[in-house]
């Protein structure tokens, strides 16, 4: 019997990339989870953060770590783009905060299989939501803000100040069933400054 998810001469399908772009505290992680909980197959909820937490080692200078940090982005957009090339869906948490990060996946990802998904949410709820997790640097949030959305392309958007994350995740999958084409990838690829 072969396997549905590899194709021609052994190539697997591609997979789905669901990915969640908005600033820090703006509610990525808690939609990735209601999203892998309503979604009809199997997903991977591959959030940076995670990435960030594997790593080890003695204090850095700022600029070693700034180059450890870049790393990092990289390994984990190949890591996602590995993962979708052999047919999974992915769900990602990102912060596209640095032009790099974008054109980056831009060059990863097939374009076709990546629903990009704008998660915004009002700077004073984030500043309140950064408050009460007390993980994050004071005003990181806010350095973000105007940022993280600066491309201004999107498949879809939602407001995580005045929807839970299950109602933002029954957004996404209701737009999964009548996927438009292009997508915001297709329609970015090629138009990025280098």
């Amino acid at each position: 019997m072969s396997d549905p998810a590899v194709g021609q001469a052994g190539q697997a399908a591609g997979g789905l990339v669901i990915f969640l772009n908005g600033t820090s505290s703006s509610g990525k992680s808690s939609i990735a989870r209601e999203l892998t909980a309503v979604l009809d197959g199997p997903s991977f909820h591959m959030p940076v953060d995670a990435f960030h937490a594997m790593r080890s080692g003695p204090e850095m200078t700022p600029d070693q770590l700034g180059v450890v940090l870049k790393r990092t982005w990289l390994g984990f957009h190949r890591a996602v783009a590995g993962m979708a090339a052999a047919g999974n869906t992915v769900i990602v948490d990102h912060v596209l905060s640095e032009p790099w990060r974008l054109r980056d996946c831009l060059a990863l990802f097939s374009p076709q299989d990546v629903v990009l998904v704008g998660v915004r949410c009002p700077l004073p709820e984030l500043e309140r939501r950064e408050r009460a997790r007390g993980d994050r640097p004071a005003g990181l949030a806010a350095r973000q803000f105007d940022r993280v959305h600066a491309h201004g392309v999107y498949d879809i958007e939602c407001d995580s100040g005045s929807s839970s994350p299950a109602e933002c995740a029954r957004q996404i999958k209701d737009f999964l069933r009548r996927r438009p084409a292009p997508t915001a990838f297709e329609r970015m690829a090629g138009s990025i400054p280098a």
